[in-house]
């Protein structure tokens, strides 16, 4: 929990309660539903909260937005940016429904009321949405190529309506097959922990 408050240090006080019933939470969880890994349990803040609000350094959303968290696994990086933005909409879904059970389990426990979690796939999804995001799911021609529909030209933050995508390594090669606009912004420059040394925050912008 520390290291949330070191880089987020106005944080009201229910976001404060939010972020640190996480822990007992996603423990006592995935004792039941494996959702992360038994080595990264320990390191929750750091590898999966912090991880994940990274995507709230790169763009704030406003109040009523409408954000798209897809194959959101045990609830990253939607739950913890609910947390951060409170009258932001997030929807998250998975294929898999054991861990949507996960995360509603997390949302009921901890709080948290702006998450409508989904069991189903993104194709079959209803609606239009400002942004979407994902923590690397797939490559990112073929995610592009599933979320694209599911958007609409906006600008309900920061940054104008489209796809904030937390990924990894050297993405020139696999960013250049989607033959759309891109930026990528190194989480190094936001966070001076080691974990995240080679990754970053891929911002692709809604051409509509």
């Amino acid at each position: 929990m520390e290291i949330i408050e070191k880089y987020f240090p106005d944080l009201t006080q229910r976001q404060r309660e939010e972020f640190a019933a996480l822990k007992e939470l996603y423990t006592e969880w995935n004792a039941k539903i494996n959702v992360i890994s038994r080595k990264d349990i320990d390191s929750l803040y750091l590898r999966h909260v912090l991880h994940s609000l990274a995507i709230a350094r790169v763009c704030r959303f406003e109040d009523q937005a409408r954000v798209l968290d897809v194959g959101c696994g045990g609830g990253f990086p939607s739950v913890p940016l609910a947390i951060m933005f409170p009258q932001t909409q997030f929807t998250s879904v998975d294929s898999i429904g054991k861990k949507i059970t996960v995360v509603r389990g997390i949302c009921h426990g901890a709080g948290i009321d702006n998450i409508d979690s989904r069991h189903t796939r993104v194709e079959q999804l209803d609606g239009k949405f400002d942004y979407v995001v994902s923590r690397a799911v797939t490559d990112m021609s073929t995610f592009a190529g599933w979320v694209w529909p599911k958007l609409q030209r906006s600008r309900r933050g920061t940054l104008p309506a489209g796809i904030l995508y937390l990924k990894g390594g050297d993405l020139s090669e696999e960013m250049a097959r989607t033959r759309r606009k891109w930026r990528e912004y190194a989480i190094s420059d936001m966070f001076e922990e080691e974990f995240f040394e080679t990754k970053k925050v891929v911002y692709m912008p809604f051409e509509g």
